[in-house]
């Protein structure tokens, strides 16, 4: 298998209920072009159970799924394919970590987020999981 340095990749962000609600849409966006990332596809939608415990099934032993399902499904969502070299990468850092309490500042759920169901944001973590989820949230764009 050869190594492709100069190619780019993709990612799929999605700002979360809590995200949309509190207005930050446009400056998550902003802070993504800031970096000289490239919005290939982004729609705002509510999205179905069925579609976020898909997504989420890694989670669905954890006590704390029906709660992260009810909390995706609160409000409407903007779904969003970034692209660049090394996006996924660039945007795990951006993002921060899952618990807003040890994301750093300067990073979005640093700045933004609330609690670890709350956290603004989802970015896949491999490319695999990019594939996979732009493939669940854009199959039918």
């Amino acid at each position: 298998m050869t190594a492709h340095f100069d190619s780019t990749e993709q990612t799929l962000v999605i700002i979360k209920p809590d995200g949309v609600q509190r207005k930050l849409v446009g400056r998550i966006i902003q802070r993504f072009e800031d970096r000289g990332l490239t919005i290939k596809k982004m729609y705002q939608t509510m999205l179905e159970p069925k579609k976020v415990q898909e997504h989420y099934d890694h989670l669905k032993e954890r006590d704390f799924f029906p709660a992260l399902i009810d909390y995706m499904t609160s409000g409407p969502v903007v779904v969003i394919i970034l692209e660049n070299k090394d996006v996924i990468q660039i945007v795990r850092s951006m993002i921060g970590a899952t618990n807003p309490l040890s994301a750093a500042p300067g990073t979005i759920r640093g700045d933004f987020a609330v609690s670890t169901t709350e956290n603004v944001i989802h970015a896949s973590d491999s490319e695999e999981a990019a594939a996979v989820e732009i493939q669940r949230f854009f199959h039918e764009q």
